[in-house]
């Protein structure tokens, strides 16, 4: 079976290609109405089909799980493991109840647990929680540490999910007990807080691997151009989550994501239309 290229987050393989759900749950970064095609077009088959294509080149993690009884995507995660004899590393990014007082601790435990009972390797509270708790002020997240423990306690390694570049930097300076934390990067600088290469410094300064997410900007950026710079920039130990709506996005990126990494051409096929005749090789 060939295998993309791989890394390791504390003693855990794992793909440097993550599976993305945004393309799954219908999270465009466009329009409502982008979002309701999505939605529409997927079902359990499709996302299996998607899944098995990423796991039979050796992409066999998949970032954003939810225990939601009526996700497809779950299901859809073991019909790909069986079709391809291959185990799914999982990531969960649930949203944490940060109001104060017991209950909402309680709370808390109660959605770690279930992040838990759907076998979820790692746990990144999600960016609606992380960067609530980042202070700026006093460069800290606050109460993390208390979270990341209710993390380990269930048996999953803890990491950060944010939109934040100060996240991956107060986590290093305070010691914090993460494996990984998230970075949004990629070359059109969408949704990034600073410059594009202010946060190329800030990954290679970092003291775990980091996740890099929006890296073709939500569809901003072709996938070649997307693509290239981020493996161009990263470090070896770094990954790249990606989103796809089908099996054939999947191929794509996993070939232009290969011809960087092994400095060929890729072989996807081109786009054709009238105004390419001109520039076509007609030796071929």
């Amino acid at each position: 079976m060939p295998g993309f290229p791989r890394t390791t987050i504390e003693n855990v393989s794992v793909s440097r290609m993550l599976i993305g759900i945004n393309w799954f749950y219908g999270f465009s970064h466009t329009s409502k109405s982008r979002d309701e095609l999505i939605v529409g077009y997927q079902t359990r088959k499709r996302l299996a089909e998607t899944v098995t294509v990423f796991m039979k080149a050796g992409v066999d993690t998949v970032y954003g799980v939810r225990p939601e009884p009526k996700s497809l995507l779950l299901p859809a995660i073991k019909d790909a493991e069986q079709a391809t004899g291959r185990k799914c590393v999982t990531f969960a990014v649930p949203t944490l109840d940060l109001r104060p007082g017991q209950a909402a601790l309680d709370n808390t435990a109660r959605i770690l647990d279930e992040q838990a009972q759907i076998g979820a390797t790692f746990c990144l509270p999600h960016q609606a929680s992380t960067d609530a708790l980042c202070d700026r002020r006093c460069r800290v997240i606050r109460d993390m540490d208390k979270y990341c423990k209710m993390i380990r306690e269930r048996g999953m390694i803890p990491g950060l999910s944010t939109h934040m570049p100060e996240v991956p930097v107060y986590a290093d300076e305070n010691d914090l007990d993460v494996a990984t934390y998230i970075q949004i990067y990629n070359a059109a600088g969408f949704l990034m807080q600073i410059e594009v290469d202010w946060v190329h410094r800030m990954i290679w300064g970092r003291r775990k691997p980091v996740i890099v997410i929006k890296p073709m900007a939500a569809g901003r950026l072709p996938p070649l151009v997307g693509m290239a710079f981020v493996w161009a920039t990263l470090r070896p130990q770094d990954m790249v989550c990606v989103g796809t709506l089908n099996g054939g996005e999947a191929r794509e990126l996993i070939d232009i994501s290969l011809s960087v990494l092994e400095r060929r051409a890729p072989t996807v096929k081109l786009q054709r239309t009238r105004s390419k005749e001109s520039v076509e090789d007609r030796r071929k």
